[in-house]
């Protein structure tokens, strides 16, 4: 119904109908995305564990998109390698939206004994304090177009992986996005 209201209005060299149609296409894209999204959300799948080579990871990502880390730092985790690496995208992805220049997002790592600390910043904009609590939660979005669902999924992934989420603004300029998943068992003489 919609293309067949499009091609009318431009037969009819009607410009109001044609913005009509457009809003009408527009909103049903954005309503598709937003029912897709809510189902990846609401059916995460249990995480198929296996050691995963968390540095080898963000050298793939790299490719799509612009980030600093250091490649020499060697860094492993224990994880679904489909949920990490989406996990990874949708914090990627939010850093890039916040306002920041490519250049100022940065990966890093720390392997602990018993965790893999994931820091990704940012020199954005930063998060209001007063709405920082409620990023994780779904639906909840502090971009005009955005589904809520990013930060949300993120969440549910790092839960699922018995690790830990937190956001926290930057003292200079941006945001941290901090994830701590469980490092494989420690061995001291790999050290």
């Amino acid at each position: 119904m919609l293309h067949s209201g499009q091609i009318l209005s431009k037969q009819l060299h009607e410009e109001r109908l044609s913005r009509v149609f457009f809003t009408i296409e527009d909103r049903i894209k954005h309503l598709t995305e937003f029912v897709q999204g809510y189902g990846k959300f609401a059916k995460l799948p249990e995480p198929k564990l296996q050691q995963v080579d968390f540095t080898h990871l963000l050298k793939q990502l790299s490719a799509q998109w612009q980030f600093g880390f250091d490649v020499t730092q060697s860094c492993t985790v224990i994880a679904d390698p489909v949920q990490v690496e989406q996990l990874m995208i949708n914090l990627l992805k939010n850093a890039h939206e916040s306002g920041s220049s490519t250049e100022d997002i940065w990966v890093e790592t720390e392997q602990c004994r018993e965790s893999t600390i994931i820091t990704v910043k940012d020199a954005g904009k930063g998060i209001p304090d007063n709405v920082l609590s409620n990023v994780l939660i779904p639906f909840y979005s502090t971009k005009t177009n955005g589904s809520g669902l990013g930060l949300a999924l993120c969440r549910e992934i790092v839960d699922a992986h018995h690790g830990q989420i937190a956001l926290h603004n930057r003292e200079d300029k941006g945001l941290a996005v901090r994830v701590s998943l469980p490092s494989p068992p420690y061995n001291p003489s790999s050290v």
